[in-house]
């Protein structure tokens, strides 16, 4: 029997070779299950015929990398980036923000999928817990949706102020108090998770938190205003839908509002923004900037 030797938190470990484990790491490079499953037994067979009993994950990880440049140099990369980030010992915290119907769900759900992150939870879910808890006399925006939020201001701006963004701020800035108690959980007790949603604005996330080389955020956009519109249409056509395409139409004009608040805060927080066209290349996007920032060899090698 092949066994692999790593390395945990300080403390060696030896676990029998595993082609199942080997082909799911493949898969999250994108290789076909089948495909991903046959190649892990090929690399079995290698490992036999140079007689390895006992070999470094490392080496391991080698050899793999080695093997696939010679079929499929794209997936050699993708899953050379993903071993580089499993290597490095703090917890992942990516956000992924946006807004209404640009797509960070799905993204979301895709990234911790490739990264093998189990946690993810959208903001909007934190909300629900803070509506629970708090009174809607006390905060009466957060019992809108973000883009008509202004519709529950105490006091109406002056008419020179954009009340769309002024009562988007008011319900990001509270619903940021929830995310911040997240992050904060995920920091102390290991735990990588994604959040996601339309409260993730660069600016309303606690500055020391997101000054973490862990802590990784992404504005996600549609520049195309009828693209953007197909995603509501795409949307309200399934089956499990609950929220009527009429209500996003009336209000996609708010909705294009905070769409470019989000950019003018990313690109002031010098925070990373994503043209969200294409969900493989969206993907692909958010994995290589997490390796610059995240999977450095620095940040593999800290204690």
């Amino acid at each position: 029997m092949i066994m692999v030797e790593g390395e945990v938190s300080g403390k060696k470990y030896r676990e029998p070779f595993s082609k199942g484990v080997l082909a799911r790491s493949l898969t999250r490079a994108e290789m076909d299950p089948s495909e991903a499953y046959t190649f892990a037994s090929q690399i079995e067979s290698h490992l036999r015929s140079l007689d390895i009993q006992v070999i470094e994950l490392d080496d391991l990880v080698k050899i793999v990398r080695d093997q696939l440049k010679e079929e499929d140099l794209e997936i050699a990369e993708k899953y050379g980036m993903w071993k580089q980030i499993r290597k490095c010992r703090e917890p992942l915290i990516i956000l992924i923000g946006g807004s209404s119907g640009v797509g960070t769900s799905s993204i979301a759900f895709e990234v911790a999928n490739r990264l093998g992150i189990r946690n993810m939870i959208s903001t909007d879910m934190i909300r629900e817990v803070m509506r629970k808890i708090v009174s809607k006399e006390l905060i009466p925006t957060i019992y809108e949706s973000s883009y008509s939020a202004y519709r529950s201001l105490r006091i109406p701006p002056p008419p020179e102020l954009d009340e769309v963004l002024i009562g988007f701020r008011d319900h990001v800035d509270t619903v940021s108090v929830g995310v911040d108690a997240v992050i904060e959980r995920a920091l102390k007790e290991g735990i990588s998770i994604v959040i996601e949603g339309v409260h993730i604005v660069p600016g309303f996330i606690r500055e020391d938190l997101v000054a973490k080389n862990n802590v990784i955020m992404f504005v996600l956009t549609l520049q195309d205003e009828e693209v953007h519109k197909g995603r509501f249409y795409s949307r309200c056509r399934q089956l499990w839908a609950r929220r009527p395409l009429e209500r996003y139409m009336n209000y996609f004009g708010a909705i294009r509002r905070t769409h470019k608040y989000f950019e003018s805060q990313a690109n002031k927080y010098h925070v990373p923004v994503i043209e969200n066209i294409d969900v493989t290349t969206t993907i692909d996007s958010i994995i290589e900037e997490i390796t610059k920032t995240y999977g450095s060899e620095e940040d593999v090698k800290k204690p």
